[in-house]
């Protein structure tokens, strides 16, 4: 299902669920969102994040994105919050196991993607300390930019990658497991939350094309950067897995 992207006034002044969320960029963490309140028929209404908007800071309680509002209750900006707040409104179709132990092992695999020192977060140091030192990663000024706000240091930055090849290969161990057993998810045999996850952060490294996903070619640049360890670590079948949850349960081409 789509959605509206409307004005900072306008997102303000109404109600219903709004989600402020970045423009312009793949940002995958706002992509999950968006695609798990697609995959549940939720109805949302879309704004992209105005750094320059005091308005809009004071009205969502963050400077960043995505923030989840829904009516006067408080603001949700973080990716469990989100995800639960989902559940909550749309409990059909889960995308989270009833099993406890499932249930565990999702916000485990959820966290190591989206959470702090996770997939994410640790290539997005990575990209900033390749930027600072000319070596690919985001431009010059988008780099210190994000050093400042994510509390890079040289040395986070180099130890950065080393968490990025793991984690890739944690995760293709895990699908390759689940495919060794006949199933295409990342638990049980149907969509999680996580498959979602997985699919939208494969933006930081192969993002979807330019007729899918239209974005700047900076960005893109930035987010394809390449180097050896990551190149051995990014194994097939995570992109395949990116590409078959798209095909079958998200909305392409990406409305940016």
């Amino acid at each position: 299902m789509g959605f509206d992207y409307v004005a900072v006034e306008e997102a303000i002044a109404g109600d219903g669920l709004r989600m402020v969320v970045v423009g312009g960029v793949p940002s995958p963490w706002g992509e999950a969102a968006k695609g798990i309140l697609h995959v549940k028929g939720i109805d949302w209404t879309a704004v992209r994040l105005d750094y320059e908007s005091e308005a809009l800071r004071r009205w969502s309680g963050h400077h960043n994105a995505p923030v989840a509002l829904l009516d006067d209750q408080q603001p949700k900006a973080g990716w469990a919050d989100i995800l639960l707040m989902a559940e909550r409104l749309a409990p059909t179709p889960p995308l989270l196991p009833e099993d406890p132990a499932e249930r565990a092992l999702a916000f485990g695999l959820a966290h190591e993607m989206c959470g702090e020192a996770g997939l994410g977060w640790s290539r997005r140091l990575y990209l900033i300390h390749a930027g600072l030192r000319n070596e690919a990663g985001f431009q010059e000024r988008v780099a210190h930019y994000l050093a400042s706000k994510y509390g890079y240091t040289p040395a986070i930055g180099e130890a950065a990658n080393d968490r990025v090849a793991a984690l890739l290969r944690m995760l293709a161990d895990r699908l390759a497991a689940q495919r060794a057993i006949g199933s295409d998810f990342y638990i049980g045999d149907a969509l999680t939350a996580v498959d979602i996850y997985s699919a939208t952060f494969m933006a930081l490294f192969r993002p979807l094309p330019p007729e899918l996903c239209a974005m700047r070619d900076s960005t893109r640049a930035a987010f394809e950067t390449r180097d050896p360890q990551t190149d051995e670590a990014l194994d097939p079948i995570l992109l395949s897995h990116r590409d078959r949850v798209y095909r079958d349960f998200l909305e392409l081409p990406l409305s940016l």
